[in-house]
């Protein structure tokens, strides 16, 4: 999950510019693919030295509160695991931490990397394929100590790090993000101290390097293994963030991955709260969900698309003022997904962030989880179902909503999620639907 500041831009600009028309959709040879998404950080707890573990020690503008345990992912995968197998999806998104696995310069801590094993080992037994994130955002304190991405020598350790990873579990049919959201992974540094502003570009660029290295490394390493990062989708303004790091591995992706959360259309700006952390007073917008989709469709036709996130918050899981529940986000998104799939938008997959509340950068206010946790009071802390799980699990086993199917939350008035182009070319409503797999 990305943090707020990125929303900011939402009401900055909107980006004119009509793109051309998409395609045929591309023949898949796997099934769909239905997945649910943690981060270690957010989840974990036990958490080791890192750049966020000392930004959550030195209260940086991002810390409204202690992490404590987090939600405990560390102790209670098992269950967690299981909560997943019976929803029914087949894809397990986690991230291996490298500050988990190398407290120290060189030193692999191999009870880590147990855990991480038998992680992988459980998400497999379960009948679903690992999504292993390499980077969400955290890198161990001694990284930190010499420079963290303004230094060229965190590149080498990085690359180190990615290729002791994939060579562990290669061959295992994972699939595979290098670095998650790296545009807003670096906001979050300037942001909480870990880089100067004006230092941005260099860091940028390093991203790159290591993201293009990676792509490489794991078809070495995992010949056919699906590649790739996952970019924050933000309405109006994509196309100018993009250039700061997709465009610039656009070869080295094997499916465009995209985080939605947030529309904007001329009825609903309301996505601007999210930049003081209050994102659950942002008005869901489902139908954003397929204009983000046909944006990255016309902009690298031939590319296969997946939603790597998809969420909603709520207030310390409260029930939201106007009665839209998380299993109406849900349905409702995932509407828009199989409109996009009908009308030709190569899907090939949709993780729901996340499986569990959980330390939001900063915050347990936001609650995305299908499972509730109150990490702040619950000393047990129980996993409660959501109405989304329920939701859920229908929806797999139906591949997508049942027909006739109305959206809870209409459609916005002359939407900008991908400029003028998502206002001047709006999608059919109602419309044809593909089932996801």
């Amino acid at each position: 999950m990305v943090r707020g500041n990125r929303t900011i831009l939402v009401v900055v600009a909107l980006l004119a510019g009509m793109l051309t028309g998409v395609g045929p959709a591309v023949a898949v040879t796997q099934p769909f693919f239905w997945g649910v998404a943690t981060s270690g950080y957010q989840a974990e707890g036990s958490a080791p030295d890192s750049n966020w573990r000392r930004y959550e020690q030195a209260k940086t503008s991002s810390i409204k509160e202690p992490y404590l345990e987090s939600v405990d992912f560390r102790h209670r995968y098992v269950e967690d695991i299981d909560h997943a197998k019976q929803l029914g999806v087949n894809v397990f998104r986690f991230s291996v931490e490298w500050a988990r696995i190398e407290p120290r310069p060189g030193q692999v801590d191999q009870a880590e990397l147990a855990y991480y094993d038998d992680v992988v080992r459980r998400v497999l037994d379960a009948g679903m394929r690992p999504m292993i994130t390499l980077d969400h955002w955290v890198y161990p304190g001694w990284v930190a100590d010499q420079g963290g991405w303004d230094s060229d020598r965190t590149v080498d350790a990085w690359l180190a790090n990615a290729r002791r990873v994939v060579d562990r579990y290669k061959g295992l049919g994972a699939l595979w993000i290098t670095i998650n959201e790296p545009t807003v992974y670096l906001q979050n540094e300037t942001t909480n101290g870990g880089l100067a502003g004006w230092k941005l570009p260099w860091a940028q660029a390093r991203l790159v390097k290591v993201h293009r290295a990676a792509y490489d490394l794991i078809h070495q390493l995992d010949p056919g293994a699906l590649v790739s990062s996952n970019t924050a989708y933000i309405p109006a303004v994509q196309g100018v963030l993009d250039a700061s790091f997709l465009d610039q591995v656009r070869d080295k992706l094997d499916f465009a991955g995209l985080d939605y959360y947030y529309g904007a259309s001329l009825d609903n700006l309301s996505a601007i709260h999210a930049a003081s952390g209050e994102f659950w007073k942002v008005t869901p917008q489902p139908d954003g969900i397929y204009y983000a989709l046909r944006y990255y469709a016309r902009k690298f036709p031939g590319l296969p698309l997946y939603v790597v996130e998809n969420g909603m918050p709520t207030d310390n899981g409260n029930a939201r003022p106007d009665g839209y529940t998380r299993s109406d986000h849900l349905r409702d998104h995932i509407y828009w997904v199989q409109r996009a799939k009908a009308d030709g938008m190569n899907v090939i997959g949709y993780n729901y962030w996340s499986l569990t509340d959980n330390y939001e950068w900063g915050s347990y206010q936001p609650r995305f989880g299908l499972y509730t946790v109150d990490a702040r009071s619950d000393a047990t802390l129980t996993r409660r179902p959501t109405d989304a799980v329920a939701a859920y699990r229908q929806l797999i086993a139906g591949h997508g909503v049942p027909a006739g199917y109305t959206p809870v939350r209409p459609p916005g008035f002359c939407s900008v999620v991908d400029g003028l182009g998502s206002c001047l070319d709006p999608a059919r409503y109602p419309g044809p639907l593909a089932p996801l797999g």
